[in-house]
């Protein structure tokens, strides 16, 4: 059964532990206390993308980690292939995986179990590693997993308040820039004769033309009372608008 005072500290809300770097050492620190005979953890997460955060307990491990996302090869790749824990009871005897398993075995590891987790577009591997053969057997069935499953509920709910923070923030600006937008929406409705519509379209390509914000246009807008833009404005209006 899972140690609940571990879980209960990965589910803790911080600004700090929504990093999914925090959340990765986090869940492989505690892998680590809670597997009997394991010497050490690794975490990978991919979101879809090419690039993947991962952490490690010891620096060694980290080299087991890049060898087999370099390579393709390895507890890792096929575990993500299978969808199901893979281990090496004894790295000694292991025909899979030859330049992980001799990396590994330079760095003492004679057994290793790798856990994936999938949800929501969101993929976690666990790996745990041991010094003796035959250690980790029962681990991806024990605390580990469970860890594991908590982490990646963690990650897609720190993913989502990101996006939703992110939204916020898009909201918050389009708020601050509207009072200016209309500002000068009315000007440009002034110089051209046109209604409210016609004038934000206006604005919206001397910001595309000028790959300016439409925040910016429409200050300098407002500031300079639509003066030196009427030959832009015009234009823009022959070439776009209904007649």
């Amino acid at each position: 059964m899972a140690d609940t005072g571990q879980l209960g500290q990965l589910g803790t809300e911080s600004a700090e532990s929504t990093l999914p770097g925090r959340r990765l050492s986090e869940l492989a620190d505690r892998a680590v206390r809670c597997t009997t005979d394991c010497c050490g953890a690794s975490c990978v997460v991919s979101e879809g993308a090419p690039d993947r955060s991962a952490a490690v307990t010891h620096p060694d491990l980290a080299g087991l980690v890049s060898v087999q996302l370099r390579s393709g090869d390895g507890p890792i790749p096929t575990a993500l292939e299978r969808g199901e824990p893979v281990d090496s009871a004894d790295l000694l005897r292991e025909e899979r995986w030859p330049a992980y398993r001799a990396l590994a075995l330079d760095s003492g590891v004679r057994s290793t179990v790798t856990i994936p987790f999938r949800r929501s577009g969101l993929t976690v591997t666990l790996s745990l590693y041991s010094f003796r053969p035959g250690a980790l057997e029962d681990a991806a069935h024990g605390p580990a997993r469970a860890l594991g499953e908590l982490a990646v509920t963690c990650l897609v709910r720190d993913r989502s308040y990101r996006a939703a923070l992110a939204e916020l923030d898009q909201l918050g600006a389009a708020l601050r820039t509207r009072p200016v937008v209309d500002q000068a929406c009315g000007i440009v409705m002034h110089v051209l004769g046109c209604d409210a519509d016609a004038a934000f379209g206006v604005l919206r390509r001397i910001s595309q033309g000028s790959q300016r914000k439409l925040a910016d246009v429409a200050s300098a807008v407002v500031d300079r009372r639509g003066r030196g833009l009427e030959r832009e404005m015009r234009f823009l209006s022959d070439r776009f608008l209904p007649d």
